[in-house]
């Protein structure tokens, strides 16, 4: 089984002058504007990064709560930041490193293995594993037993 998602990019312009505009096949990206102001100088809009730690925050959590579910827990709550690196490499960038902040309430679960699932979650999310940087796991803050 496969399942296929898609974004739509359009960029007018070139380089710095160029503004661009992201749309996901769900609309929860409809014509967002990104470019060069919305990557690099805290202007109105998203940009690449943010949408990758947007989709490793969420891929990580639910994979995290699909494991702690089949270990048999039924309630708690997941709260995770992930937040992405991009570096200036030569005449480019590359990103090397995705941190993901987690806080977590899991009655009855002590954390031992709490953190045996989380870091599972994080080596076998789908987005961990497209991702060819270092990622982390630290875990904040965590309440069980």
């Amino acid at each position: 089984m496969a399942i296929i998602n898609w974004a739509t990019a359009k960029y007018e312009g070139l380089g710095k002058d160029g503004e661009g505009h992201v749309s996901t096949q769900s609309g929860a990206l409809k014509d967002q504007p990104y470019g060069f102001n919305t990557r690099f100088e805290d202007q109105a809009g998203t940009n690449p990064e943010e949408q990758i730690a947007a989709a490793h925050a969420s891929c990580f959590t639910m994979a995290l709560s699909f494991g702690l579910a089949k270990l048999g827990f039924s309630k708690g709550s997941l709260a995770s930041k992930v937040e992405i690196t991009l570096i200036k490499e030569g005449d480019g960038f590359s990103i090397t490193k995705s941190e993901i902040k987690l806080d977590a309430k899991v009655p009855g679960m002590n954390g031992a293995d709490f953190e045996k699932a989380a870091v599972e979650a994080k080596l076998n999310c789908p987005i961990s594993k497209l991702l060819n940087c270092d990622t982390t796991l630290d875990i904040t803050s965590f309440e069980g037993n």
